[in-house]
């Protein structure tokens, strides 16, 4: 009789854990929605908790993940400045139209600029001259954002570096003297330079994502790049958990992919769900894409360029690798 009741009670064991573990493929992560940093936080906590997903971290592991937020909200606010009065659009990863030229041509790219004798560039300056200005400069390592059209500090900082490194009278702002030193020392900017399909520069691939056919997302550059042997095929921005919902890092497997799946526990649409963590998923987020950073997910890797994670979707496979690491 003992024995038939611990039997009994192992294979009740077995099909509770089964159970969660579906349950937990089926809720997905959704997104914390029309709230803050702080706020968001708090509404996580209480939605993993009457979800029965709460992650317990230590002290140090919290004080991590608040360091990377503040980190995050600095660089927000980095590129913030450098976008000009009215901001700059979440990318789309589709290149716009080339400047024109005369007769309404389109202007070589090599010539945005010139040689810097058509007028200074400074504080306040736009277009696509400074849209080349901080490409060569981000080539010369002194420009640490993406090209965004937009004279601002961060350019100023930046031209005064460049001039103080080139022995030229450093007046933040970028003349004939400097341009001439700006062509010298780096190449034509590729179209791909001048209009990159990521908020922020692709951070270097971890090693783990070299080989074979890799979703490889970067928490710190908040990039995702779909990489085949080493080669990159597509990039996109991303978003990740909150504080008490962190995104996990480390090497997995996708597992499972939805193309309409909805969160059974947030009930938010997870549209191009590729699941590879447990619930943790990359999905297309609406509210990414209305409020870029100013919210978080629930742990799942959040992307707004909706036309651009549908084709991705379609070329990633059941089993491709997934490295999530900082």
């Amino acid at each position: 009789m003992k024995r038939s009741r611990h039997t009994y009670r192992a294979t009740a064991l077995r099909t509770a854990v089964a159970v969660a573990a579906a349950a937990t493929l089926a809720a997905g992560c959704g997104s914390s929605t029309g709230l803050g940093s702080d706020q968001g936080h708090r509404s996580d906590t209480g939605s993993a908790r009457a979800g029965g997903g709460r992650l317990d971290q230590s002290g140090t592991e919290k004080d991590q993940v608040a360091a990377a937020r503040a980190a995050e909200r600095a660089a927000d606010r980095e590129v913030a400045l450098e976008s000009g009065p009215e901001g700059i659009s979440p990318a789309t990863g589709e290149l716009p139209a080339a400047p024109a030229g005369k007769g309404g041509k389109s202007a070589p790219i090599g010539t945005l600029a010139g040689r810097g004798d058509s007028g200074v560039l400074s504080v306040g300056s736009s277009g696509p001259r400074v849209r080349e200005l901080q490409a060569r400069l981000q080539q010369a390592g002194v420009f640490s954002l993406n090209p965004t059209g937009y004279f601002g500090p961060i350019t100023k900082r930046a031209v005064t570096s460049f001039q103080k490194r080139h022995h030229i009278r450093t007046t933040g702002n970028a003349g004939p003297l400097t341009w001439k030193a700006l062509n010298r020392t780096t190449h034509k900017p590729t179209r791909l330079e001048l209009y990159p399909v990521t908020t922020r520069p692709i951070a270097k691939p971890d090693k783990r994502c070299l080989t074979g056919r890799v979703l490889c997302i970067s928490k710190k550059s908040r990039t995702l790049t779909w990489m085949v042997n080493g080669k990159v095929k597509a990039a996109m921005d991303v978003r990740f958990g909150a504080q008490y919902t962190p995104t996990r890092e480390g090497r997995f497997k996708m597992y499972w992919k939805n193309r309409n799946h909805v969160s059974t526990i947030y009930h938010t649409p997870m549209p191009y769900s590729m699941f590879f963590s447990g619930g943790q998923a990359v999905h297309y987020s609406a509210d990414f894409a209305a409020r870029g950073y100013n919210g978080a997910s629930h742990g799942c890797v959040n992307v707004r360029d909706r036309a651009k994670l549908a084709k991705l979707f379609d070329q990633v496979r059941v089993g491709d690798k997934v490295v999530v690491y900082r």
